[in-house]
């Protein structure tokens, strides 16, 4: 009786795991290929920061391979290929008390992605994405940029990755 029961879970373990080799999914990912190249990020927005555009394309990177085990290579024709540019970095006031004090500021980030997927082309894209947090304009930009470029970096990235690979 319990051979009879071991040998159809056998079966359908075994199959589970041939199908599981070509496409595996994490969370609500579909990842057919086996690596990606992912590019530095160009830094062309008015504003610069140093250490922006490596740090958003490390937060990108951990992103992508922390979710989808893919492995990352630096040849031209991997199965996904990300490249993009920072278009935007600015501060802009968002709130007001008054006529002439700013009581909110805004770092606003913009990167511009376009993203390869060799085994399928429906899946490329160009896109915009767009992320912002807001501060006191009592505090100097400079006390709090790290953590605003940490907090939006961190939606990017999932903005991108969701984009790539769930497409929401």
């Amino acid at each position: 009786m319990k051979i009879k029961f071991l040998i159809p879970l056998a079966i359908g373990i075994l199959l589970l795991a041939v199908a599981g080799c070509r496409v595996y999914s994490l969370s609500g990912a579909s990842i057919e290929g086996k690596n990606i190249n992912i590019h530095q990020l160009e830094n062309r927005a008015r504003n610069v920061v140093p250490s922006l555009s490596a740090n958003l394309t490390e937060k990108i990177r951990r992103r992508i391979l922390s979710q989808t085990g893919l492995q990352p290579v630096t040849i031209d024709d991997a199965d996904y290929d990300i490249t993009g540019q920072i278009t935007t970095y600015e501060v802009t006031v968002t709130g007001a008390q008054g006529v002439q004090v700013a009581t909110k500021n805004r770092l606003t980030i913009a990167v511009q992605i376009t993203f390869k997927n060799r085994l399928n082309e429906k899946a490329d894209f160009s896109q915009s994405f767009t992320r912002f947090s807001d501060f006191n304009a009592s505090q100097m930009l400079q006390s709090v940029e790290a953590a605003l470029i940490e907090d939006i970096g961190n939606q990017l990235a999932d903005d991108i990755f969701n984009k790539a690979f769930v497409n929401w």
